[in-house]
């Protein structure tokens, strides 16, 4: 996680010239911000005062070449390191870009003295989100990542002792949403455990301050993977686990890729393994575990890789149902094989149903409800 892949070259080899790193230099300013105020006021709804906080501090500012908004990212001593481009256009596409030579530790940026720190994707919403939450805001800290990527926020949290509290703030949209699980997994291995979701009701918070003003405003977008595996989980029925028959019952539905009996025979398998006194509550368990824990970053892969990783784990779960006694020891890692297989089982048929023609897919309107306590192997 969070490392860089070098594509593989089927060139051949060639001198490999040493790429000389872009000197950083920010656009050269305008006399005024006349058309970023107009933009940022009149089409985003931004809060004048915000903005001429953020341009008090020379962190935003319009460029003289094309009037581009400039939001600037500063070192901890003030000095600009990073520079992000925005179109002031009335019309047409939307135009932005990071700035040649940006050192992609550091974005624009507001820190407080509170605990707290709210990560963006894109600084304007991030000065949405101030302009629809004014209260006291200069007291917490808040961060536009332009994007998703964790650099500028890790490298924010090191350099101020006081953040120990994360709100992401992200879109609520596909993307977004699965960043939300990628982020707060890299936090916590970086030390950073207390990581909190904060959703915008529409795709962003730029969109809920539209239609605050009566303006036309874009709405949220699930997750089509997330969702749809929890809808699948949730259909999950449980299966008396019949020890004798477990093998070829897991089997008989793989080969013949019934994937959702596949799911219930390896899940209720394991509540057996863990606990053969009371299956049914251990399967409710488990299906609610299965929920908590899925993580769309972690679920790409076409259907045929996914049935290959599948085969893997029925191999791995048959080889491991040989054995004729076991310790607890042994039975939780047969349980925790199983748990794996209901998993990869129910991911490859997530696959297969959003690969169907649209025409032939009907979408869910099951809302999904905030998952149960999840229980831990062992």
């Amino acid at each position: 996680m969070g490392q860089r892949v070098t594509p593989l070259s089927h060139s051949p080899p060639k001198a490999i010239a040493k790429e000389e790193k872009k000197e950083f230099k920010l656009p050269e300013a305008n006399s005024n911000m006349h058309r970023v105020y107009a933009y940022l006021i009149k089409q985003r709804f931004i809060n004048p005062n915000i903005i001429s906080h953020f341009a008090k501090q020379h962190t935003l500012y319009e460029d003289k070449e094309h009037h581009n908004a400039v939001f600037v990212g500063v070192d901890e001593n003030g000095v600009p390191r990073q520079a992000h481009k925005r179109s002031t256009n009335s019309y047409g596409n939307s135009f932005r870009i990071t700035c040649e030579g940006s050192d992609t530790r550091y974005s624009f940026a507001h820190f407080g003295e509170s605990k707290r720190l709210y990560v963006f994707e894109a600084p304007i919403d991030m000065m949405s989100f101030l302009t629809l939450y004014p209260k006291d805001w200069q007291k917490h800290s808040c961060i536009a990542m332009n994007g998703v990527y964790e650099n500028a926020v890790l490298t924010a949290l090191k350099s101020h002792s006081n953040l120990s509290e994360i709100v992401l703030c992200v879109d609520n949209d596909e993307g977004g949403i699965e960043a939300v699980d990628r982020l707060r997994d890299i936090l916590n291995e970086n030390g950073y455990s207390n990581v909190k979701r904060l959703a915008p009701p529409y795709k962003d918070w730029n969109e809920v301050l539209k239609a605050k003003n009566g303006a036309p405003a874009l709405p949220a977008v699930p997750n089509k993977h997330k969702e749809e595996y929890h809808r699948q989980v949730g259909n999950l029925q449980y299966l008396k686990c019949r020890p004798d028959k477990l093998t070829s019952q897991i089997y008989a539905a793989f080969k013949n890729e019934q994937y959702k009996y596949l799911a219930e025979y390896a899940l209720a398998g394991s509540a057996f393994f863990i606990d053969k006194s009371c299956e049914n509550g251990m399967f409710a368990k488990l299906r609610a575990k299965l929920k908590a824990e899925y993580k769309p970053y972690t679920d790409k892969g076409k259907v045929a890789a996914k049935q290959r990783n599948l085969q893997e784990c029925v191999m791995a779960v048959m080889k491991d149902l040989r054995q004729t006694a076991r310790t607890r020891e042994q039975s939780i890692n047969t349980a925790k094989l199983l748990y794996q297989l209901a998993d990869r089982a129910v991911r490859s048929s997530v696959e297969e149903t959003l690969s169907e023609p649209v025409a032939e897919h009907i979408e869910s309107e099951d809302i999904v409800c905030e998952p149960e306590p999840f229980m831990e192997f062992g």
